[in-house]
């Protein structure tokens, strides 16, 4: 969801767009997140502006540690995704009681609040 935000925000659904930009509501990065798009970034598999992350910040984006709670909670979920970035964002929703936005439908499979991206 981050870089369809950052670079292509018309492939987000409208109704996601709305809720992301809601002044209601508060809107969160992961840290996990943003080490995983760092990884891509270095391997030349994504390009994103270098300040990508501060300028999320900067609008209003709230950062999202990751703490041992988190970590913990996502060796504990069921084997149905294979991403530990993935499983990590999965753990930071159940745990913090947050939305969890994605594209991703092996995401959508777990018991967790979701929208679709």
């Amino acid at each position: 969801m981050i870089v369809w935000w950052a670079l292509y925000p018309g492939r987000l659904k409208t109704t996601t767009r709305d809720a992301i930009i809601s002044p209601g509501n508060e809107v969160f990065l992961s840290a996990a997140s943003v080490w995983e798009l760092g990884l891509k970034i270095a391997r030349g598999k994504l390009a994103l502006p270098a300040d990508y992350a501060p300028r999320l910040l900067a609008h209003g984006f709230e950062e999202l540690g990751v703490s041992i709670g988190h970590a913990a909670r996502s060796t504990t979920l069921p084997p149905l995704h294979g991403d530990p970035f993935d499983r990590l964002l999965i753990a930071q929703a159940l745990e913090e009681g947050l939305m969890l936005v994605t594209s991703d439908q092996a995401i959508l499979r777990y018991d967790v609040p979701a929208m679709e991206a």
